[in-house]
């Protein structure tokens, strides 16, 4: 059911519970579809605005997550490279001294 649908439900049956009211009442029911109608778009928009927090949060988490896995990945690879090209210089040397 479509907002449209529900608000016109509600609006059906507010008129006619207002039909066996005063015409007092009958404003005051006008008055509290208004307040409803005001309340619903209220609470879909808080609804939508917490779902794109959300999305946005756990999308920079995972780019923080990525960031620190290629740098960790990055780190290793140099210390390695590094670790390597020791190991072969003091191989050399050792070569070279016997």
């Amino acid at each position: 059911m479509s907002i449209s649908e529900f608000f016109s439900k509600v609006e059906v049956y507010v008129s006619i519970s207002g039909s066996r009211c005063s015409s007092r009442r009958s404003r005051s029911a006008v008055v509290d579809v208004a307040i409803l109608k005001v309340l619903i778009i209220v609470v879909v928009v808080v609804v939508i605005v917490v779902v794109v927090v959300v999305v946005v949060v756990v999308v920079v988490e995972v780019v923080v997550v990525v960031v620190v896995l290629v740098v960790v990945v990055v780190v290793v690879v140099v210390v390695v490279v590094v670790v390597v090209v020791v190991v072969v210089e003091v191989a050399e040397v050792v070569v070279v001294v016997m």
